[in-house]
């Protein structure tokens, strides 16, 4: 199959894709159309049906394995298509794991290093705490294969457990060069700053705000997630898990990022300059990624409030 990745202006659209979404719109000029996003494991394509009664449209939804035809052209800066035909595929004509995005990298290897990381944990209500989590099946089973976002960055199958284990290990040198730092609750904190998003963010395929995520958002759901944790751990610390609770509540680092709260720990401003890092850092590569061997400038990015490209150095 052609991947998503491969596709350039003028490529000509003729494969079997995961239709992620589709519904219903109306031109200005009140014509109705239809807007399909299309997925495979190398990335999203921006779809529209132009002629959604047309003979060639058959009968599909959203998250069915569909086979187009189409043409490929750019619109305002970004790859979108013009499907003329769709129909539902048929077993065999695909193969599922071509339609996921997964990590690169060996999950089982992340795990094992993630968890010498929790034995490393010497205080035993930190440590009780982190053992209820990892050493948790039905909750490792959905951190192990969750994304870390919807978008933006590691959004792919092992997505969460890679950014996670990126974030402890930056935190983890930041606790050498700096021993001011209270090292078993920063390394607690980074290994979970991120669990909510196993609640904000439904599984793969769909990968879509949940209910809880709309109205929660991951950082009070992971505040929620220890607190209920902390109670069945018999004398677990008020003030332990008062402190925890706030480097997570604080881990977006500003109120307009979406943090509840900034900031007022050493080891809280530790784990935000650590997520950032690792999200800014996995979304400069995946950009670069994306745009292959090219060495212009890739326009501007409204993340990064800048204009980029890689470099060109030798």
């Amino acid at each position: 199959m052609k991947f998503i990745a491969e596709l350039q202006e003028g490529s000509r659209l003729q494969d079997v894709y995961l239709c992620k979404m589709r519904h219903a719109a109306v031109t200005k000029n009140g014509k109705n159309y239809e807007n399909v996003i299309l997925q495979d494991r190398t990335g999203q394509l921006d779809c529209k049906i132009w002629e959604p009664n047309s003979a060639g449209i058959g009968e599909f939804e959203a998250l069915d394995y569909v086979y187009v035809v189409g043409s490929v052209s750019s619109f305002n800066g970004s790859l979108q298509a013009s499907l003329r035909q769709v129909r539902k595929a048929d077993e065999g004509e695909y193969i599922p794991a071509d339609y996921l995005p997964v990590t690169t990298k060996n999950r089982k290897a992340m795990y094992m290093e993630l968890v010498s990381f929790k034995d490393s944990v010497k205080d035993e209500f930190l440590h009780a705490l982190l053992d209820s989590f990892f050493g948790d099946k039905e909750f490792m089973k959905t951190f192990y294969g969750h994304s870390a976002a919807k978008s933006i960055h590691h959004s792919f199958v092992g997505g969460l457990l890679e950014h996670t284990l990126a974030v402890v290990r930056i935190c983890d040198y930041m606790t050498n060069a700096y021993p001011i730092l209270r090292r078993d609750l920063l390394i607690t904190a980074a290994m979970l700053h991120d669990i909510g998003k196993t609640q904000e963010l439904s599984d793969f395929p769909v990968n879509e705000y949940t209910d809880d995520g709309q109205l929660l958002g991951h950082i009070m759901i992971g505040a929620e997630m220890v607190h209920d944790r902390a109670l069945k751990i018999d004398g677990f610390p008020k003030i332990l898990e008062t402190e925890l609770k706030h480097c997570i509540l604080a881990h977006h680092g500003e109120y307009e990022y979406g943090s509840p709260k900034k900031p007022a720990l050493m080891e809280a401003m530790a784990l935000n300059m650590a997520d950032n890092m690792d999200a800014k850092m996995e979304t400069w590569t995946e950009i670069l990624t994306a745009a292959g061997d090219t060495n212009e400038w890739l326009g501007y990015n409204k993340l990064f409030e800048s204009n980029i490209r890689k470099t060109q150095g030798v």
